[in-house]
């Protein structure tokens, strides 16, 4: 079926319409599809009843097909929306969420304040004060007191106060150094053989002495004259003196300085 519709942009036949408006050549929007309508339902009209009905049909399915088109351009899509247009309302929207927050607050202070007008509600002023003729008498702070006594105050206040001394006479110094404890295993530790720290030190009374020793004791050890083990973890740590020739130990020692 060849049916030739005339619009003021193209005239021919419909399917001819149909390809121009698929290549792009001819614009949807452009065509009324209205007049074309009218001009099927006029040709329906003037001719005979015998005219096969899938001719008839053809030309449903060709304006089906234009009225989807345009209704795509008509209505676009997401994809084809402008992303300026896809964020209108977005300004609104924050504005009324703004909003909307604003007067979640105003909500809660009057919540607030209801609050405390019901709490106060519950108290009752004093409606009476002070009985007339009362009146308030502020003690005399200078009362019973002489010019003598004044003087002697103000003596006492600019009067130059003596400096603070902490006194130390009371406090007992150990004076314990490495340096003399070196020289004093150095002279005591070849006569003793192998013997523990522990029983080393089973005759000093304070911390600081056995502190002494212990580093005087490693030093040593880093001088090369004793050697140190310990067999067991946590175990006494075991002292034996390795030195054999006097010249060596009096030089290692008396070159020592702490």
């Amino acid at each position: 079926m060849t049916f030739v519709v005339t619009t003021p942009s193209f005239s021919g036949p419909v399917e001819t319409l149909l390809q121009l408006i698929s290549s792009h050549e001819v614009e949807i929007l452009d065509v009324a599809l209205a007049p074309l309508v009218h001009q099927y339902v006029e040709h329906i009209a003037a001719i005979s009843d015998t005219t096969d009905v899938e001719e008839l049909s053809e030309f449903l399915l060709i304006g089906s097909i234009l009225v989807e088109m345009k209704s795509h351009r008509l209505l676009p899509g997401r994809d084809s929306a402008e992303p300026d247009e896809e964020f209108v309302g977005w300004e609104e929207r924050d504005v009324l969420l703004a909003r909307l927050l604003e007067l979640r607050t105003y909500a809660a202070v009057s919540d607030a304040l209801v609050t405390l007008f019901e709490r106060a509600s519950r108290s009752f002023p004093r409606l009476r004060g002070i009985d007339d003729g009362f009146v308030v008498q502020p003690p005399d702070l200078l009362a019973g007191v002489t010019t003598t006594q004044l003087a002697l105050a103000y003596l006492r206040g600019i009067e130059e106060k003596p400096v603070p001394v902490v006194r130390l006479n009371h406090v007992t110094v150990d004076v314990v150094t490495v340096a003399e404890t070196v020289i004093f295993l150095a002279q005591r530790l070849p006569t003793m053989g192998t013997l523990s720290f522990r029983h080393l030190t089973s005759t000093l009374q304070t911390r600081i002495e056995i502190i002494v020793h212990f580093l005087a004791v490693l030093e040593l050890c880093k001088l090369g004259h004793v050697s140190l083990g310990q067999g067991t973890t946590f175990g006494d740590v075991e002292i034996e003196w390795i030195v054999t020739s006097e010249h060596v130990l009096v030089e290692g020692v008396d070159s020592y300085e702490g």
